[in-house]
């Protein structure tokens, strides 16, 4: 029987978040901390990894940062090596980290650009699995949540390139399902258009009217993708993987 006073908890478990000070990484970090987790997050900016673990600890969570690109081999692997040995464990990888460094037509992306995008978004979250498998999860089993976009299930202008990144995101979350079942999950939310500062451009010219074209009449927020990443990495998900969670507020159904 479903408990949602046990089920959705996640006590003694050790999960390891990228880009988890702002937006909805922080939001993902906040709530496996209150769901009893520790966590450890991986981020670029020394200043808001020192806020992000003071505010983790203050809900009772045992917090580790490490500074760098989630795009980095080298930086990969000390997170997730420090995670297992300060944290003692690696059950829960949450791949949020982005970028997009370009705006404009596919054709004319630089690239540089292209393999920055890449790089960071599909070769990390690559790299941090496999770490990942390396270090715990072969023996112990685990769950992987791949922060997708609704930009890898509609093409949208402008941001072409980050969109084939997410879209290649999405299927490498498919193929990793049927690879570590059935020790470890893998899923992968979709989100639309959230109100952080890394889609202030999208959202920011006009938030009212953009709301308005929502069945649901706002934007989101990342505690609304926060709640079902819980949901996802939590024992009430142990019979899903493979799946790719659009949350868009209703807007792709129009």
């Amino acid at each position: 029987m479903f408990d949602p006073a046990t089920d959705l908890r996640l006590d003694g478990r050790v999960a390891l978040v990228t880009g988890g000070t702002r937006g909805i990484g922080r939001a993902i970090a906040e709530a496996l901390a209150h769901a009893g987790a520790s966590v450890a997050v991986l981020a670029r900016k020394a200043d808001e990894l020192a806020e992000t673990a003071e505010a983790l600890t203050a809900l009772g969570a045992h917090t580790i940062t490490v500074a760098g690109s989630a795009g980095d081999p080298d930086v990969i692997e000390e997170a997730v090596a420090r995670c297992v040995g300060e944290l003692g464990a690696l059950d829960l990888l949450v791949n949020n980290a982005a970028t997009n460094p370009a705006f404009g037509p596919v054709v004319d992306v630089e690239p540089r650009a292209v393999r920055k995008i890449l790089e960071v978004n599909l070769e990390g979250p690559i790299q941090l699995i496999q770490a990942a498998w390396r270090a715990h999860m072969r023996d112990h089993g685990g769950a992987v949540l791949n922060l997708a976009s609704t930009g890898g299930i509609h093409p949208a202008p402008g941001i072409g390139v980050y969109n084939v990144s997410k879209a290649a995101l999405i299927h490498l979350t498919r193929q990793l399902a049927v690879e570590l079942a059935p020790s470890v999950r893998v899923n992968a939310l979709a989100p639309g258009i959230v109100k952080t500062d890394f889609a202030k451009a999208l959202w920011a010219p006009d938030e009212e009217g953009l709301a308005h074209r929502h069945p649901l009449r706002r934007i989101g927020r990342p505690d609304d993708v926060a709640g079902l990443a819980l949901y996802l990495l939590s024992d009430a998900a142990s019979w899903i993987t493979g799946e790719v969670y659009h949350l868009d507020g209703g807007l792709f159904l129009l």
